[in-house]
């Protein structure tokens, strides 16, 4: 019986026209955040656990991947176990659920070497141990920016226009982020007669609004806090406030400015929530029409780094949501192929290799990317395959081909004659 040789459940091989997309998008995301003035750093997959599950990741710190302690550690952990104690002291490390937690560990770290105010980049795969579905991964790419240390509604106005000039560039002019502010949640469940102890739990409702529509919503919230709160939910719900697209004025110089060179990109939402109970100021949900969920999203999180510096900083970040991007984004002309040649010995003789070698250095000057291929007795079935893998002109090259100029190079599917 033949193997298993699919990858694991949640994750997934990349052809290399795939991989080429996905470095081509990451590429633009990241230039074009370079040039609003991020730095791009790097963290390591694997954090300690107990830092992962300190109440900073919400729901997703459920889905951490945990790593076995190892050696002696591993062995003492096991008779502990065995003797009653809680399974969980058997890992002491785990894979990276998001790029914002230890986006605020590198930053207490290294905060003496970086600016005043850091801008950040970020992007590479986490992991998150859930049941795979369609457009939801076990290992997928993050792709984040955030500032740290600014306080000033300037720093959301940043993020806001590097993204969507970000999505621009990606031919995603037509997506639209969704504005709301904690604070006006919290003011709003305060009108409803929800105790703050329990603003959490109504935000979660809230926040399953395009679920389980207002009805769901007015159910739940009637469910966990009485006849009272239901009847206030409903009510805003049914007037239209909730979307009446008012700007409230703790929200309107972050839209003014934004929106003085992306009008109509930003939109106030009051049922806007963003689950993570780390937020503190203005959240943000990136929507395009095309897209049936979110295509990323973030908020500000002032007090997130004080837990390892032992005083707060103010920081707010923004994630574009790779792997539903790149089901948005056309196909490679976008960007302009890389221009992929095959070069074609027509023999082994030692003038044909040295000159292939010559002619590839020629070609490297010229901007082709070249391959070396032996000629084979079919070569247009070498072509055909090696055209579905994104080479798109070829030549040959033998004891007579001294010169640049004797190449003659043609796109794949012309005449071979």
């Amino acid at each position: 019986m033949a193997q298993d040789v699919f990858p694991p459940r949640g994750m997934r091989d990349f052809l290399p026209l795939e991989k080429r997309k996905r470095d081509q998008v990451l590429g633009a995301i990241r230039g074009t955040y370079m040039a609003h003035g991020y730095q791009e750093i790097e963290t390591p997959a694997l954090e300690d656990l107990a830092r992962l599950t300190s109440g900073q990741g919400g729901d997703n710190e459920k889905l951490a991947y945990r790593v076995m302690k190892r050696g002696a550690e591993l062995d003492a952990a096991l008779e502990a176990v065995a003797g009653g104690a809680d399974v969980n002291e058997l890992a002491d490390l785990g894979l990276r659920f998001d790029l914002t937690v230890p986006l605020t560990r590198y930053y207490a770290t290294n905060r003496a070497k970086l600016p005043a105010v850091f801008k950040a980049i970020q992007a590479g795969p986490v992991w998150r141990a859930e049941r795979p579905q369609k457009g939801r991964y076990r290992q997928f790419v993050q792709c984040d920016i955030d500032i740290i240390g600014d306080s000033s509604a300037l720093a959301e106005i940043d993020l806001l226009v590097s993204s969507l000039d970000a999505l621009t560039t990606l031919g995603l002019d037509d997506a639209v982020i969704r504005v709301n502010h904690r604070q006006l949640l919290a003011e709003l469940l305060d009108s409803f007669g929800v105790a703050e102890a329990d603003r959490s739990s109504a935000m979660i409702i809230i926040d399953k609004l395009d679920k389980i529509a207002s009805d769901g919503v007015t159910r739940e919230m009637t469910e966990r806090f009485g006849d009272v709160v239901g009847a206030k939910v409903s009510a805003w719900l049914a007037s239209g406030a909730a979307t009446s697209g008012d700007v409230p004025a703790i929200l309107a110089p972050i839209f003014a400015a934004v929106e003085s060179r992306f009008a109509g990109r930003l939109r106030f939402d009051a049922t806007l929530v963003r689950g993570m109970g780390y937020y503190t100021g203005p959240i943000f949900e990136i929507e395009h029409p095309a897209s049936g969920s979110s295509i990323g999203g973030g908020g500000r999180y002032d007090g997130m780094v004080g837990r390892w510096l032992g005083q707060d900083v103010p920081a707010v970040g923004i994630s574009i949501g790779f792997e539903r991007v790149i089901d948005l984004v056309g196909d490679l002309g976008l960007f302009g192929a890389p221009n992929l040649l095959v070069l074609v010995l027509e023999n082994d003789s030692p003038a044909t290799l040295a000159n292939a070698i010559a002619r590839q250095a020629e070609l490297h000057e010229h901007g082709y990317s070249v391959r070396f291929e032996n000629r084979p007795k079919k070569l247009n079935n070498l072509l055909d395959s090696l055209a579905e893998n994104g080479f798109v002109h070829f030549a040959t090259v033998s004891e007579e081909s001294v010169t640049f100029e004797s190449l003659n190079i043609r796109a794949i599917g012309a005449s071979l004659n």
